[in-house]
């Protein structure tokens, strides 16, 4: 419990130190309220990941942590559908952008290839069906809607600057929000201090940002949600 909420403080503690330098040097285009808002979002999710830090019961005694997944599901719908966030701005929508597809799907072929790449260097064992289908549905589910989604929107109005880019506006928030995907990852506390695992890092973080442009091109959840499914469970089928 203890190293699980001292990890978490870490990684807020390098959100808002980050967020604040960046909201210092363009003053004009920071609202501090948002990054809070976003540092907020991060500890409700890791919280509600791991059961507030072990204080609820496990009323889902399984191999993988579907009470987890469902109850940072659960919050981060509700957060969605309120006013200050919204369904269509969070990409809680099946409609794509007009013309996106066709840009989308070589985009989204790099990523498969990707994770076959990983699959084949990196081979798992034999998997058990709980595995599989948990690998099937609740990383991309859950961690998409709300990376991708309203943490991207909260860090897009903390950071409101903008550059065009291969067809999409970035901003900090696209890139904070991918930094914080591969922290989750790759940052922990354990034995008396904090650790970090460069790789893990790498290959969390850098395709997230395939991720967060299928994201803002589509205006969509839909294709990331799929495509962070396959790359969880490829390493199973092959």
């Amino acid at each position: 419990m203890v190293n699980g909420v001292i990890g978490i403080v870490g990684v807020i503690v390098l959100l808002l130190a980050a967020g604040g330098v960046l909201g210092l040097i363009d003053r004009k285009h920071f609202s501090p309220r948002w990054l809070l808002v976003a540092a907020v979002l991060v500890l409700l999710n890791d919280a509600l990941l791991t059961r507030c830090y072990g204080l609820l019961p496990d009323v889902i005694p399984a191999e993988w942590n579907w009470q987890g997944k469902i109850l940072a599901l659960a919050a981060t719908l509700a957060i969605a559908a309120l006013p200050a966030f919204g369904w269509r701005a969070s990409g809680f929508t099946l409609r794509q952008a007009r013309g996106s597809l066709v840009a989308s799907i070589p985009v989204a072929l790099v990523y498969c290839l990707f994770f076959v790449g990983i699959a084949l260097t990196f081979p798992d064992g034999p998997a058990s069906r709980e595995t599989v289908a948990f690998q099937l549905t609740m990383p991309g589910l859950e961690e998409e809607p709300f990376y991708r989604g309203i943490l991207l929107l909260a860090l897009d109005r903390a950071f409101t600057r903008r550059v065009r880019l291969l067809g999409v506006d970035w901003g900090w928030g696209a890139v904070l929000s991918c930094a914080l995907f591969g922290l989750a990852h790759a940052f922990g506390f354990s034995d008396g201090s904090f650790s970090f695992d460069p790789l893990t890092m790498a290959l969390t973080a850098l395709p997230s940002f395939i991720a967060v442009w299928l994201r803002l091109r589509t205006g969509s959840l839909l294709l990331p949600v799929l495509l962070h499914n396959f790359g969880n469970s490829i390493s199973l089928m092959i």
